[in-house]
């Protein structure tokens, strides 16, 4: 990967190796699958009036460990008023966080991704560099979570892992702290 760089007319690029995109897009794809099921009609209470006007979220909090991270009580001493907070919030951020991985999707792809090309350029304007930012935070608070990383000691305790398929998704945690790095260097 050619890191980050802000041109002089203003737009953000980077370079990608075709493996490395097809990387990211996997991960966005797999976090926007996690959101999406998330957030079917069953899990929702009916109320008329909150489905009439399009608040019909759920009011428990998710199961899933990644979402439960990605989507937090609001209120965590008080469970009733987070259940209500979640109601009439819980589909808006989620359609903010699939709407942001979209971009993500849209400019690897315009950089080359869905041709096969060996190297992936992406532009980025403002609101784009920003919807990257919050795609790679959800990603890399999704991995941490599932590597099990809440303190830096955990992640110290990373480099002594031996297995391989802990290693491998470790290594891509920091790599993509890299890459969200050059990113907000740029911002």
């Amino acid at each position: 990967m050619k890191p980050f760089q802000r041109r002089r007319r203003g737009a953000v690029v980077a370079s990608f190796q075709l493996n490395e995109a097809q990387l990211v897009a996997n991960l966005v794809r797999q976090v926007v699958e996690l959101l999406l099921d998330r957030n079917a009609p069953a899990a929702s209470e009916p109320d008329p009036l909150a489905q009439l006007i399009g608040m019909t979220g759920p009011l428990a909090p998710p199961e899933d460990p990644v979402l439960a991270r990605l989507l937090p009580d609001a209120y965590r001493d008080d469970p009733d008023e987070s259940a209500e907070f979640r109601r009439y919030t819980e589909q808006a951020l989620t359609s903010g966080k699939v709407e942001n991985a979209q971009i993500v999707l849209e400019t690897l792809a315009s950089g080359g991704l869905e041709l096969g090309a060996p190297a992936v350029e992406v532009e980025l304007d403002e609101a784009q560099l920003l919807a990257w930012l919050r795609v790679l935070t959800d990603v890399r608070l999704a991995l941490a979570v599932r590597l099990g990383i809440e303190t830096d000691e955990d992640a110290e305790r990373l480099a002594d892992e031996t297995e391989e398929a802990v290693v491998a998704m470790a290594d891509v945690y920091d790599w993509l702290g890299f890459v969200q790095e050059t990113l907000v260097d740029c911002a």
